[in-house]
């Protein structure tokens, strides 16, 4: 009894010895299951988020406008990023774990690739007056095609190993991880800020600048422009808040790569799963409301049950300017952004 007993307790040591790669301390430390736990829970409530956003997204029939369709695209990224943080213990040095670090760089830099395409849509729409329809390959080809390479190059140069809680560019090459992700995360954060500073500034002189008599249809434009700008701009914020201790810590394993501190670890596997989640929080801050027990009831009766058609109905894409053959408020009512000043340029790309 006393030798089963004990090859359990050496089993047990060896599983939590091939499991902890991240302290230098006993296998059965605790703080390496408590580490492993959090980057779990962490990372499995953001594939709920991203889940529920799909779901929110088919249920509204969210995806008809290109930005509304780019929203989804980013959900799509969060999720698989997400997976990466919930794909079993932390691995050695292999195949399997160079696989997980390609796979996080990816879906990290797509992610990340979204939501500064978002941006740059909502800046040429309404500061450049630029119409977008015709970008969303273009956009589908910088989205995909840029973490592709990103995630290519140290799987190519061979830096991928453990490093921390999950996989990815090893200790030993700590310029490259700050040149393939922190550097170009943080300098991509600031320049959507200023987008946004630029947009809001813009939005504002033109609401302000509407004039003549009372049309509702201007009016209900007008609080279209606001809904549309009010939650996107909390993309800059959110990635800067869950990348802070992120980079802290790489930046304490820089200094002391043989010195990990459990706390700043902890913050670290406690917010960089978290991009979908906060995605979906972002996402949810102006659809709330119409997720009401009335409002999901009849938009599941509208998507399962309710085959009707209405004739008069002609379906089109959500624009943000007006038409340039428009010649009048009342011709389109779909229009998010809206200036009579406005005169909306069919550029290329």
């Amino acid at each position: 009894m006393e030798n089963v007993a004990n090859g359990h307790s050496v089993e047990t040591d060896k599983n939590s010895s091939s499991r902890c790669t991240f302290f230098s301390a006993d296998p059965s430390d605790y703080r390496c299951d408590v580490i492993l736990t959090v980057k779990r829970a962490t990372g499995a409530f953001s594939l709920v988020a991203c889940l529920f956003m799909l779901f929110v997204v088919w249920l509204l029939r969210r995806y008809s406008s290109l930005a509304q369709k780019m929203v989804v695209s980013l959900t799509v990224a969060a999720f698989f990023d997400s997976v990466a943080y919930v794909m079993g213990e932390s691995h050695p040095e292999g195949a399997l774990c160079d696989f997980q670090a390609w796979w996080l760089t990816y879906f990290d830099w797509s992610a990340l690739a979204w939501v500064c395409l978002i941006t740059l849509n909502l800046y040429l729409n309404l500061v450049r007056e630029i119409r977008t329809e015709h970008y969303e390959i273009p956009y589908h080809i910088v989205a995909w095609g840029i973490p592709l390479l990103m995630s290519i190059l140290p799987l190519m140069k061979g830096y991928y190993g453990p490093a921390g809680a999950w996989c990815w560019i090893t200790d030993d090459h700590v310029a490259w991880r700050f040149g393939i992700w922190y550097i170009p995360l943080f300098t991509l954060i600031f320049l959507m800020s200023c987008c946004y500073v630029r947009i809001i500034c813009v939005a504002n002189k033109r609401m302000q600048s509407w004039f003549g008599t009372f049309n509702p249809e201007r009016e209900r434009r007008k609080m279209s422009l606001v809904e549309e700008i009010r939650p996107l701009k909390w993309y800059p914020s959110v990635y800067l808040l869950v990348s802070i201790f992120p980079l802290l810590n790489r930046l304490h394993n820089a200094v002391y790569p043989e010195d990990p501190v459990f706390s700043l670890t902890l913050l670290h596997v406690l917010s960089a799963p978290l991009h979908g989640l906060a995605n979906a929080f972002v996402f949810s801050k102006d659809t709330w409301s119409q997720l009401s027990n009335t409002g999901i009831k009849l938009a599941l009766q509208s998507r399962l049950c309710d085959s009707t058609r209405i004739g008069e109905y002609h379906p089109a894409n959500v624009r943000y300017t007006v038409a340039l053959e428009s010649e009048s408020d009342d011709d389109d009512n779909n229009v998010l952004f809206y200036s009579p000043d406005m005169n909306l340029k069919d550029r290329g790309p």
